[in-house]
């Protein structure tokens, strides 16, 4: 019998990109449970969308394992803070870049805060992502389904070309998909393609950087407890999320962040092009 949060949840809806202290209930990262043991010791990481979600427990977990962050947010300000100083709680170094990554110029600067910063990159996690649910193709704009490419593709590419040059041997890039990669869902029809494109992109780019040592990983997660649900979704489906999978429930940010920290570390040296399914039960063959 688990302990974690079930639906139905309180009906609310906030405005894009959501923050974690208006989420009823609460999500958890991991703040009070993920132990480190030291598996990053040394490292440096770059989390795009740290300031919440799954960034925001990859963050935790990778300040406990060893590594210094730097977060990549928009504009989410308490939220990114509140993560900054649990990293720093961990006895690591938080860096804070604010801003958007549909910009080009904004993502090599945030790479290149990063080096400047820590001397190197050994962990790229692209998890920062935009969606919007709607109902019909006339509902989506021109300018929204712009939106989510950039954001969900575009930058992406545009963080992975700035970090592999300050990247060494042993570099580790992970990219957040979905289970809708595989499962997609009619009213998610722009975020659907943009998780498959994901998928397909981190598998040629690990035998791309093969001959660089470094690897390139999908991580698919399926319903997840983070602001982007209050803030993309109609109270009604918010209400029921996560009922539709077999361990009926939406997971929590902190029971993903194990898998990042895999795939982050020496441990998965020999894992690369793979997508990594944490779905509560969602079959992704």
């Amino acid at each position: 019998m688990t302990t974690r949060p079930q639906p139905p949840f309180p009906e609310q809806q906030q405005n894009v990109p959501g923050s974690t202290t208006k989420m009823q209930p609460q999500p958890d990262h991991g703040e009070t449970s993920y132990k480190g043991s030291g598996r990053l010791t040394g490292k440096a990481a770059i989390i795009t969308g740290g300031d919440s979600g799954i960034g925001r427990a990859v963050a935790i977990a990778y300040a406990r394992e060893g590594a210094d962050v730097l977060i990549s947010y928009l504009d989410e300000h308490d939220d990114a803070k509140d993560t900054a100083r649990l990293v720093e709680e961990a006895g690591r170094k938080a860096v804070l870049v604010p801003g958007d990554i549909t910009d080009a110029a904004h993502c090599r600067a945030l790479v290149q805060k990063a080096a400047d910063a820590f001397g190197k990159i050994d962990i790229v996690v692209n998890n920062a992502a935009f969606q919007m649910t709607r109902d019909s193709l006339d509902e989506i704009s021109d300018e929204e389904f712009d939106r989510t490419m950039k954001t969900n593709l575009y930058g992406m590419f545009w963080i992975c070309k700035a970090a592999v040059p300050h990247m060494p041997a042993g570099g580790s890039i992970i990219n957040t998909a979905s289970v809708n990669a595989d499962q997609p869902k009619p009213k998610l029809i722009a975020y659907s393609a943009t998780k498959a494109a994901i998928v397909n992109f981190s598998g040629s780019l690990a035998a791309l950087l093969a001959e660089k040592g470094i690897r390139a990983n999908a991580v698919a997660p399926g319903p997840i407890w983070t602001p982007l649900i209050p803030s993309t979704m109609p109270p009604e489906q918010v209400k029921a999320f996560g009922s539709q999978v077999p361990l009926a429930r939406a997971g929590q940010p902190a029971e993903l962040a194990p898998v990042y920290v895999m795939l982050a570390s020496d441990e998965a040296s020999y894992v690369s092009g793979a997508t990594v399914a944490v779905t509560g039960g969602q079959a992704v063959i």
